[in-house]
């Protein structure tokens, strides 16, 4: 289902207990949802849309056995300690937080609560889960990639533009996550024969400016979801080529992006928010790891930066941008 799909089902499903007014029952069960991105987020509400859809397939309905209250933090520490105060204080049966911070958060303003995270990297080494298969506490979720798929990255990117032999690397430089996948580029970037170095937004795309063989990795992190729009127009403007780990960005006007399916996580997330209305609890639910990651290609954007696509991203792209 294309994402446009997506938020006109969102749209529906909000707007069907409304015109029903009076006659709908006090819906039984109420979610949390602390979405981590703006309210007027297209991707933001791709991803609520796929929870909602997954939610009716599974029997619940807003307005009918089902409230949805909804928060957006926007990757904002005061944003996302205000929403999460106040989905505690609402007591739902449920609550779903996407990323770090909104869990994090989450956790802050409630030990009992149970929660059901979406595209958190280590929940283990951040202290969120026990462990993976045994989360224990009140929280479970869906981990949004495993650190070897950064390689990945560097390898798509050396593919669609063959003469980058420099590459600079934008990732959390304060975070375990950032540090990680570096190490993970690092260590695969002699075999395609690229330099690589880590680097701020600015400075990278400065150093590497008017270089006939740069290019510039961006690994998802909290900085490329909130300065998104910034870094594809700098790589633009210094035609730069430059490779994502979200999808939406090519969609919007970036090269190549190659990551997980984020809608996936959040649509995946939903069947653990049904189990536990039904019952179960987040201790028992092992935290989950991606099953389906994404390529996508923005042909006019290559085509301004001079670079011929190979069929054999092509081939492989799961959306091709004209």
């Amino acid at each position: 289902m294309k994402r446009r799909e997506f938020i006109t089902l969102l749209g529906s499903a909000f707007a069907s207990p409304l015109a029903a007014g009076a006659q709908q029952a006090e819906p039984s069960r109420r979610i949390g949802v602390l979405m981590n991105r703006r309210a007027d987020s297209s991707e933001g509400q791709a991803r609520l849309a796929a929870i909602v859809q997954r939610l009716q397939q599974l029997g619940w309905s807003e307005g009918q056995n089902l409230h949805i209250e909804i928060r957006w933090e926007a990757e904002e520490p005061e944003l996302a300690r205000k929403g999460a105060a106040e989905l505690a204080a609402l007591a739902p049966d449920v609550v779903l937080a996407g990323g770090t911070l909104g869990v994090t958060a989450m956790l802050r303003a409630s030990r009992t609560i149970p929660i059901v995270f979406a595209s958190v990297a280590d929940p283990v080494g951040l202290g969120i889960v026990a462990s993976l298969a045994h989360p224990g506490g009140n929280v479970t979720g869906f981990l949004s990639y495993e650190y070897s798929f950064a390689a990945k990255l560097l390898e798509v990117l050396k593919e669609i533009a063959p003469r980058v032999s420099r590459a600079a690397v934008l990732r959390g430089a304060a975070s375990p996550q950032g540090i990680a996948m570096f190490a993970v580029i690092q260590s695969a970037a002699a075999a395609v024969g690229v330099q690589v170095s880590p680097v701020d937004i600015e400075r990278a795309v400065a150093a590497l400016s008017g270089s006939a063989d740069g290019g510039l990795v961006v690994t998802p992190s909290g900085v490329a979801a909130t300065q998104s729009g910034m870094i594809v127009a700098l790589a633009a403007r210094h035609q730069l080529p430059a490779v994502y780990g979200y999808r939406d960005l090519v969609i919007g006007g970036a090269l190549i992006s190659y990551g997980p399916d984020w809608l996936d996580q959040y649509r995946r997330s939903a069947d653990y928010i049904d189990r536990i209305l039904r019952g179960e609890k987040p201790a028992d639910l092992p935290v989950q790891a991606p099953t389906k990651y994404e390529l996508a290609v923005n042909l006019k954007t290559a085509k301004t930066l001079g670079l011929t696509v190979p069929n054999s991203l092509l081939v492989r792209a799961d959306e091709v941008v004209e």
